[in-house]
Parts: structure tokens; C-alpha cells; sequence
């Protein structure tokens, strides 16, 4: 980059509106290149736990410390876990495939046969998970048919001993040269 650039050139121009629509199953196909991270996003209501699965997640801000989470405008678990204002943010281990299809489904009790204890702030932390994050809801955003949740960190942990559970090109796990 040269002293005549300028980073904030882009927001200076107009916004043109793309020539051609972008096809739904063209951008999930293109962007599932991606590998993103699994996450079950939790919180305790008057009737129990409650829970549901996000791969749209990542850290936005250390000071402040903040994340940011996608749930779909269709999610009928995010409205109550707004309502409660905390949650915890359960970044799923690589054998935990399990526990994120049962946490995307509707209308069962997700918390049957999977342990978890309390954080310190209440919300539950899932048993076995390569990491957690405690949060606050801090704002809200439109994201089309996603809400983009922006959450203060108010505690963490992790365990380095667990891997990840990766979600890429629509099925669990990374593929390998061989199997593209």
C-alpha cells in the first residue's frame, strides 16, 4: 500500500446495486468453502434449559470484549433467549456432531442425555466442549434472514486439549484433497 492510498475510499463511493441477483443455492455453494466452527448457543428459563445451534459465530471486539452470533429469523429458541438478556456460546468439540443435530431441531427437548453445568453467570456450559463463552446480549443488527446478535463477553474458558467441530461445503469436517 502506497502513502496515497486511502482504506476509507470505499465508503466515500456510492452504493451501485449488483447487475444480476445472486441465486441462494449458488451463494451456499460458493461460500461453504468456508469452513466455519459449530456452536450450541444455551440459557436457563423458568422451564428449564434451552438451546440451539449456530455455525455463524465469531469474535468481533477485545476492548470491549465482545462476539457475534447469527441466529435465523425463523429460530424460535432466539427470542426467548433474548428476552433473558445472557447466554453461553458452546463451541462444540469434533465428536460432538451429535449434540449440534439435536440442538438445530424443533420442538424436542434438546437437553435429554447431554451433561452440562452451570457458569457462573447460570447459563449452561455443555459437557466436553472445546471452548465457552459467557455473554451479555450488547446489540442487535438486521442481517436479512439472520439476526446479528452482538454479545458483551462476561466470562470463558476453553479446553486445548479438545478439536474443533468444522462444518464445511454443507456436512461435518473438513475434506480432504482426495474426497473434494
Amino acid at each position: 500500500m502506497t502513502g496515497s492510498s486511502r482504506p476509507d475510499r470505499a465508503a466515500e463511493e456510492p452504493h451501485e446495486e449488483p447487475q444480476r441477483a445472486v441465486e441462494p443455492r449458488v451463494l451456499r455453494e460458493v461460500l461453504g468453502n468456508f469452513p466455519s466452527g459449530v456452536t450450541v448457543v444455551t440459557a436457563v428459563t423458568q422451564d428449564g434449559p434451552i438451546g440451539f445451534t449456530c455455525q455463524s459465530f465469531s469474535s468481533l471486539s477485545l476492548d470491549p470484549p465482545l462476539v457475534a452470533f447469527a441466529p435465523g429469523r425463523s429460530s424460535r429458541t432466539w427470542p426467548r433467549l433474548r428476552e433473558i438478556g445472557s447466554f453461553c456460546v458452546n463451541v462444540l468439540a469434533e465428536d460432538q456432531e451429535d449434540v449440534s443435530q439435536n440442538f438445530a431441531r424443533s420442538g424436542v427437548d434438546k437437553f435429554v442425555g447431554v451433561p452440562w453445568a452451570p457458569s457462573a453467570h447460570g447459563s449452561p456450559v455443555l459437557a466436553d466442549v472445546v471452548a465457552w463463552i459467557d455473554g451479555q446480549l450488547w446489540a442487535e443488527y438486521d442481517g436479512g434472514d439472520h439476526t446479528i446478535v452482538v454479545a458483551r463477553v462476561l466470562d470463558l474458558g476453553s479446553r486445548p486439549d479438545r478439536r474443533p467441530l468444522l462444518y464445511h461445503r454443507g456436512a461435518y469436517g473438513v475434506l480432504g484433497p482426495d474426497e473434494a
